[in-house]
């Protein structure tokens, strides 16, 4: 699904199994956020080939947090060129509570080539802001993309819903933290990890205000 000019989505909508959207970012650099599991790839690689590209044509690979759900796929990518990139603290909580992930990812030695630190990041000629936003995982991270206010938001907030809590690492109170922080943010599609975006100014605040006003009780 074109989003911008240089913008896909590319949404997972199955009931049975499941998996993350994946998001493309062509320029200079091509960009994929978030690949999703390995088993289920294919259905990248084919919206991918659609755009007539393919997995040898990313130049970077960037993971919103470390559930194998958006980071499996990273398993495609060996031997192409591509670099990954995981925040610092994700990779930190990652190697306290499972330091064998990368033999369940199927790399033995899984490293990642960059280490996302909050700040800004400039790839290709565009210019991102990184925002930690532990909550859902210790060290998730909000994509944001100020010259298009495009917000890429991993499993820390859906279209009328956020990410669960109960997992290893997961924090109600950081969680709400962060969706308040990325609430201040002018942004026109925020991108999620499952689900729908939501698009347009307003739909997005209206989405934030929704949010806080049921979810925040229950966390």
């Amino acid at each position: 699904m074109k989003v911008l000019d240089e913008l896909h989505f590319f949404p997972w909508n199955s009931m049975t199994a499941n998996n993350c959207n994946t998001y493309l970012i062509q320029g200079e650099k091509n960009i994929l956020i978030d690949p999703g599991h390995y088993h289920l790839f294919d259905h990248v690689r084919d919206q991918l080939a659609a755009l007539s590209l393919s997995p040898q044509d990313m130049d970077l690979v960037i993971i919103t947090h470390g559930h194998p759900d958006h980071m499996e796929g990273v398993r495609i990518f060996q031997g192409t060129g591509a670099k990954i990139a995981v925040s610092s603290a994700e990779m930190e909580f990652i190697r306290t509570v499972a330091p064998h992930y990368g033999e369940a990812l199927g790399i033995s030695d899984f490293e990642p080539d960059l280490l996302l630190q909050e700040g800004d990041l400039r790839v290709g000629g565009l210019d991102f802001e990184i925002i930690h936003t532990p909550g859902h995982s210790p060290g998730s991270v909000c994509i944001y993309w100020p010259e298009r206010k495009v917000l890429f938001t991993g499993d820390v907030v859906f279209d009328q819903g956020i990410g669960r809590t109960d997992l290893p690492g997961g924090d109600g109170e950081r969680l709400k933290e962060s969706i308040r922080r990325i609430s201040g943010l002018e942004v026109e599609y925020l991108l999620t990890g499952h689900g729908n975006m939501v698009a347009g100014r307003e739909a997005v605040r209206d989405n934030f205000r929704a949010v806080e006003d049921f979810w925040f009780r229950y966390i």
